[in-house]
């Protein structure tokens, strides 16, 4: 998809987005009691050569003059103001802007990376210029230059009243962003269950994937979702669906140290052994996180505590590797086969004297009986 900006205050939001937005040929008219941060912003857009205008506080008289005035000189007009004034109370003049929308402003007019004004009214939570816009002909499937729609806007900024109104304007749930995510995907990823559950409703489908190979699912296992996890498995997401990596659900969760993720995964039946491309399986992943939690749910459901992965490598090996004493016990308690060797010749032990840590190599010499 497109770069993606993440200010850390809403000045600097501002002060990022704005001279993105407008481009050549824009005007831009701004509320005099608009936010500080948006006055500040629009230095920068008159540093660029972009005329700015300020105009009386919701005096809706002055701004349809204004409208007027400047769409007969300029490609896209601008108009900044609050969705509600913090220190006064009051709202944008929503009714002016239905006016102008009434003499013949173009509804569905995009900035010079596509995005709408039905855009920017998702994006900003506000139901009424979302509602009147639609009403009046927007269209709730323009996609931006990225790839995003106005559905895709609702999910990213977890909106879920918005998201129920589009869905009944008719917005495409399929639709996907140059990244190859579906708004469902997006919910998931924030965990967002009562949207995820909207969009299952409507039809969404949870083994669509992005152009990683990812899942809903697979977002939900490596973002620690439980609830949006069951949510999809219930609306029959897969859990044997890998991306690109080859890695399901299961191992994505185990390499982050998700075990109660991992807990709902194998209630619903996940393959314990299922293995990357590299054939490493969940138990791998757990214990070269140094995942302990992880690892022992694995060993009490029964994992493979010997599987070796492409490379000839072992959980207890890995566990050599990461220097990790307490994995090392927890898999000689469990059996693990010490005298396997991965396809260079090594043992755990090899391993553990190569990375020079007492503990591993005491428990290892131990329990080889090696002195």
């Amino acid at each position: 998809g497109a770069p993606v900006i993440v200010p850390t205050t809403t000045t600097l939001g501002h002060l990022s987005c704005l001279p993105l937005v407008a481009g050549p040929g824009s005007t831009v008219l701004i509320d005099s009691q608009a936010h500080s941060s948006v006055h500040l912003a629009t230095q920068v857009l008159k540093s660029t050569g972009i005329e700015v205008t300020p105009l009386p506080h919701n005096d809706e008289a002055a701004l349809e003059a204004a409208v007027i005035d400047a769409c007969r000189e300029h490609d896209q007009v601008w108009y900044l103001a609050d969705g509600v004034y913090s220190m006064l109370g009051d709202i944008a003049p929503v009714n002016t802007i239905a006016r102008l929308l009434d003499q013949g402003a173009d509804v569905n007019s995009a900035n010079n990376v596509g995005k709408t004004a039905l855009m920017m009214a998702i994006e900003n939570d506000n139901m009424e210029a979302t509602a009147l816009l639609l009403a009046r002909g927007a269209d709730v499937n323009a996609r931006t230059m990225a790839g995003c729609t106005a559905l895709t806007f609702a999910a990213e900024n977890g909106h879920d009243a918005l998201t129920a109104l589009l869905l009944e304007r008719g917005a495409d749930l399929h639709a996907t962003t140059r990244g190859g995510w579906n708004a469902l995907m997006i919910a998931a990823r924030y965990g967002l269950t009562d949207m995820v559950d909207q969009l299952l409703y409507k039809g969404a489908n949870p083994d669509a994937q992005d152009k990683e190979g990812r899942t809903a699912l697979i977002y939900t296992a490596e973002r620690n979702h439980p609830q949006t996890a069951i949510m999809l498995l219930e609306g029959g997401a897969k859990t044997e669906i890998t991306e690109r990596h080859g890695a399901t659900a299961l191992v994505v969760a185990a390499d982050k140290g998700h075990p109660q993720i991992m807990q709902i995964l194998l209630a619903h039946g996940a393959n314990i052994e299922a293995a990357d491309q590299d054939g490493a399986t969940a138990l791998i992943w757990a214990v070269g996180q140094r995942n302990y939690a992880a690892a022992k749910l694995l060993i009490d459901h029964g994992a493979n505590i010997n599987h070796q992965d492409s490379d000839g490598v072992s959980a207890l090996m890995e566990a050599a590797s990461v220097r990790s004493a307490e994995l090392v016990k927890l898999l000689l308690q469990n059996k693990a086969d010490i005298n396997l060797s991965d396809n260079s010749g090594r043992n755990a032990l090899d391993i553990a004297k190569k990375r020079r840590n007492k503990k591993v190599i005491a428990l290892l010499q131990d329990a080889s009986g090696e002195q």
